[in-house]
């Protein structure tokens, strides 16, 4: 069975309230969306969505109306509003990592910690909003992938709480550069893409054309006039390429993966660091040689790790290393399943590791440290323990394989 997929077409831009338009208007439900978004302790907002028309082309307008001031928020506070919510744990963790990334910039940008970010307009209750929308809208149509087209790179200024900035915003800016995002050059004066906008696609889009059958079309409108519509496509449909997870056995992910050659540290110093950016969060990492200019010997710092892990963990990198500089990509991933299992041995439980494609079973292997421990509780060799481990696996796990 093919994906669930979307297509963003960003001719003018994307915002929180664009996205969820152009979703309202290609069949989302809006009263399920109000609905859902009660389970936010939030108040002081109404929603509105209504239909919108801008140089013959007609679709809809998402509006969040506030009243009352708006505090301004750390992303602690944003995490507490999050974890206090009764939305489902996806959705929850989704925003989260709109958030996170929005943090990360907004650091960068003011030379600050992500604790230390102050949301102003971000953290209002409109942006948390439109984020939390578009993070239940994406779960709830069951999109597997989303794409998005070149963005337009406009020019002017815009009007925050740290005063006048350059369009595009420095925070939007940030995030789109993490993501290697592509601009396109535009003759549109303002802000066409927002930090919202920018956040949303950093967490879930692909730049990039897909194969896909287009089912429903939707188009959300922003504000702003331009002498052209003022609108965010968003072309929903199935893939045309098969569901990886489905009809290959395999699951698919997006990774950051960090490089770096070094040539100036020891192998204590570089086994450190290594223990340092596992300690951190990094999913995987290791050393191939290399020789460089002038014959030096040197290794490549091949880094894999979560996303949102990618600017911390480079500059832990670029911290703890005799490196200047780090590469910087996210890249796509397949993966078989995975899963941790117990078997039961004359010695004692053990874990092991199964990999499978589908339902097939591909490989089954004794954890090392399950059997380390057994080895010297029992004072065994440990090459024994894997013996026995591997006879139990042989029978009771791969002579099940096609049954």
């Amino acid at each position: 069975m093919s994906q669930a997929i979307a297509y963003l077409d960003c001719h003018a831009g994307i915002s929180g309230d664009m996205f969820l338009g152009a979703l309202l208007d290609a069949g989302l439900s809006f009263e399920s969306l109000r609905q859902a978004l009660t389970a936010l302790a939030l108040s002081n907002y109404e929603l509105t969505c209504e239909p919108f028309s801008d140089k013959g082309i007609r679709g809809t307008r998402f509006t969040v109306r506030l009243s009352g001031k708006q505090p301004a928020r750390h992303l602690a506070d944003i995490k507490n509003i999050l974890e206090s919510s009764s939305l489902a744990p996806r959705v929850r963790e989704s925003a989260l990592g709109v958030f996170q990334r929005l943090a990360e910039a907004e650091a960068q940008v003011h030379g600050t910690s992500i604790e230390e970010v102050h949301f102003h307009e971000v953290g209002a209750v409109d942006a948390i909003v439109d984020i939390v929308g578009a993070c239940w809208a994406i779960e709830t149509l069951g999109l597997a992938q989303i794409y998005a087209s070149p963005l337009p790179l406009s020019s002017g200024q815009i009007k925050s709480a740290h005063g006048l900035l350059p369009v595009p915003a420095p925070a939007t800016l940030e995030i789109l550069r993490r993501v290697s995002a592509p601009w396109q050059p535009s003759a549109g004066e303002g802000e066409m893409v927002t930090p919202t906008g920018a956040a949303l696609l950093a967490t879930f889009a692909r730049f990039e054309k897909p194969a896909l059958t287009i089912e429903r079309v939707g188009y959300g409108f922003g504000r702003n006039r331009f002498p052209w519509p003022n609108c965010l496509r968003a072309c929903l449909g199935h893939s045309l390429e098969p569901s990886s997870s489905a009809e290959s056995g395999l699951e698919a992910d997006q990774v950051g993966v960090l490089e770096s050659n070094i040539d100036n540290m020891t192998g204590e110093q570089l086994g450190d660091l290594l223990e340092r950016l596992l300690a951190a969060g990094a999913l995987d990492a290791g050393y191939l040689p290399l020789h460089m200019k002038k014959n030096r010997p040197a290794v490549m710092l091949s880094v894999i790790c979560h996303p949102t892990d990618s600017e911390r963990l480079a500059q832990l990198i670029l911290a703890e290393s005799g490196t200047l500089g780090v590469r910087v990509q996210q890249v796509w991933r397949r993966k078989a399943l995975r899963s941790q299992e117990q078997i039961d041995t004359p010695l004692g439980p053990l874990q092991i590791k199964v990999k499978r494609l589908g339902v097939r079973v591909i490989s089954a292997v004794p954890e090392y440290e399950d059997c380390r421990r057994v080895a010297r509780a029992h004072n065994l060799p440990l090459e024994e323990v894997y013996d026995l481990a591997r006879q139990v696996i042989a029978r009771t796990i791969l002579s099940t394989e096609g049954d």
